[in-house]
């Protein structure tokens, strides 16, 4: 239903997938979600130990979430995924591409092939794949009632990450351009699609390059002079999600301490 321009869906049942959930952002935009209402999918990729205590602390405070194993960058995964939350959850109304990785620290030209697949694969690949099942079930084109996709990009995708993760940044600055293309395609349809774009946040994706202190090395160049806390990106993500946020599309939120 429409109203005043926009897309309302408080009178609906709020459901969500949020990849990548078990830790950092992804878990605390779900706990956060769950807080405003949403029944949560929980998506994790290996980690069932970390995706069960986010779940277990939405229902500890009353809400509902479910964990849900699946690839993003499968495609059988991915529809299993959806298909799930149809059943268990009932209508989508809001997805959050969250799920990432983040491989070693290195220069461009010591990187091989198999590892510019692994980050594409899900990073790319997954964030499509997935914004592909999510407007399925939302677009007015489908029979859906509209929603919300948020994708969680990375300042990356303008800094570069050089001597780090290049390929990481440019599977980031892939994911701004689905959101600014996606969102003018099904704006007409009743979704939403916007991004954050985290700077250096405290989460444990820094491990998975090599460095889990990173955020201490490089937090004296952020001009705040400090690193984020997951709990600060999710706010900017459910502020996207929500009918305050409801003319606002192919928009980009920077979560980065003004770096």
């Amino acid at each position: 239903m429409r109203g005043h321009g926009r897309w309302v869906t408080r009178s609906m049942n709020k459901v969500i997938v949020i990849t990548g959930a078990g830790r950092g952002i992804g878990a605390a935009a779900a706990q956060l979600a769950a807080s405003r209402g949403y029944a949560v999918c929980v998506n994790y990729r290996s980690n069932q130990d970390a995706a069960d205590a986010v779940v277990a602390a939405i229902e500890e405070v009353g809400g509902t979430a479910i964990a849900v194993a699946a690839d993003v960058g499968c495609e059988d995964e991915v529809k299993r995924l959806f298909a799930v939350v149809d059943r268990r959850l009932g209508p989508l109304t809001a997805l959050v591409n969250n799920a990432g990785i983040l491989e070693t620290q290195m220069r461009v030209d010591e990187m091989d092939a198999a590892r510019l697949t692994r980050t594409f694969t899900t990073n790319i690949t997954g964030y499509f794949l997935c914004a592909r099942e999510a407007v399925r079930r939302m677009s007015t084109r489908y029979g859906g009632a509209g929603g919300a996709i948020v994708n969680v990009s990375s300042m990356a995708s303008r800094l570069g990450s050089a001597g780090e993760y290049v390929d990481y940044a440019a599977s980031k600055g892939a994911v701004d351009s689905l959101t600014l293309g996606l969102a003018r395609e099904v704006a007409p349809e009743g979704i939403r699609v916007n991004a954050v774009r985290p700077g250096v946040i405290y989460t444990d994706i820094h491990a998975s390059g090599g460095e889990p202190g990173r955020v201490e090395r490089v937090k004296d160049t952020v001009p705040m002079r400090r690193g984020g806390h997951p709990a600060e990106v999710a706010q900017a993500i459910l502020w996207l999600l929500s009918d305050d946020a409801g003319y606002t599309t192919a928009s980009f939120i920077d979560v980065s301490g003004g770096r």
